[in-house]
């Protein structure tokens, strides 16, 4: 039987700071991570941008928006590992109208 699958939206971003290659191993981590419990269809780096608010003394971060289709209990994961990974200063999953 073949699993339900919905389609998301999750948009996160990366501390700057930390330096261009630890960026990028972030997203690709996260990149991979979703193409390993879903189908990507598209990611977005919208790059370093300023922040709305100072997030934890930082003023830009590097934006990442992702839209993929996975199970309905994936993003749920996704977002408790956005949480526990050093770097990400904020995340969000939403179901996307797709």
């Amino acid at each position: 039987m073949e699993k339900i699958q919905s389609s998301y939206e999750t948009i996160f971003i990366v501390n700057n700071s930390l330096g261009e290659e630890i960026v990028k191993a972030i997203i690709a981590k996260f990149v991979s991570l979703i193409e390993t419990n879903g189908t990507i269809e598209s990611v977005n780096e919208w790059g370093n941008r300023r922040l709305a608010y100072p997030i934890q003394d930082y003023t830009e971060g590097y934006y990442v928006l992702v839209n993929f289709k996975s199970a309905h209990d994936f993003p749920a994961e996704l977002d408790r590992i956005f949480n526990i990974t050093d770097g990400i200063l904020r995340s969000m999953t939403v179901k996307s109208g797709k």
